[in-house]
């Protein structure tokens, strides 16, 4: 039998604080190109799934965050 391992989740987001929050998000997404080019498809996964969770908490606790209006594109 091939051996079993646990996955490790991390902490659930909403249980950071603000600052602990910020630098999950940045630790995640200065880790995505690598995870991407060179993790395999369960590390790709996880890393989606732990991204997904650490930005859908910024984004419940900052839904108004500053817009920079350079970043925005003008619809044709």
């Amino acid at each position: 039998m091939p051996p079993v391992y646990k996955i490790y989740r991390g902490v659930d987001p909403s249980a950071l604080s603000d600052e602990e929050l910020m630098r999950e998000l940045s630790r995640v997404h200065s880790t995505r190109h690598d995870t991407l080019r060179h993790g395999s498809e369960a590390a790709l996964d996880n890393h989606t799934r732990r991204t997904e969770e650490l930005e859908g908490e910024y984004l419940r606790r900052f839904p108004r965050r500053e817009i920079d209006p350079s970043r925005l594109r003008s619809l044709r």
